[in-house]
Order: structure tokens, then C-alpha cells, then sequence
């Protein structure tokens, strides 16, 4: 992990992105008391998302859609 001021990450940005490609984590610290505020990692590291669960229903109903299903904003909003 590579931890690195904002200034310097601007400057040096195509080179901060071919590292992250390479596989290396960069911190980006901002201010005077170099705050970490960001974390640029491999995309592949990324966590895997849960699929979302329907609350109180959860594990008691299921949805699913109809392949032809359409619907506007307007329409789902009652607008």
C-alpha cells in the first residue's frame, strides 16, 4: 500500500492508475495532517455486493418479473 498527498497524486495520476492496474493499493491523504480520505484499489478486489433482501419478507416471499415487463417513472411514481 502506497499512501500518497493529492497534489502529487494529480501530477502523477496516469502513474497512480498503472499501479493499481499492477496489482498495489493507493491512499490518497489530504491537508495538513494527511487525512486518508481515499483508497484506490484493483477492481477486482473489490467485495462482492449481497444480493438485497426484502426485509420483513425476507426467507416468506420472492419477486420475480415477466420477461415483456415495462414500465415508465412516471407510471411507477403514479405521476
Amino acid at each position: 500500500m502506497h499512501t500518497i498527498q493529492v497534489g502529487e497524486f494529480k501530477a502523477r495520476f496516469s502513474e497512480m492508475i498503472d499501479s493499481v492496474r499492477a496489482g498495489e493499493t493507493i491512499v490518497v491523504a489530504y491537508g495538513r495532517n494527511q487525512e486518508k480520505v481515499a483508497a484506490l484499489i484493483p477492481y477486482d478486489q473489490l467485495p462482492a455486493r449481497q444480493p438485497r433482501r426484502l426485509g420483513l419478507f425476507a426467507g416468506r416471499a420472492g419477486v420475480s418479473f415477466a420477461d415483456d415487463f415495462a414500465i415508465t417513472d412516471d407510471e411507477l411514481l403514479g405521476a
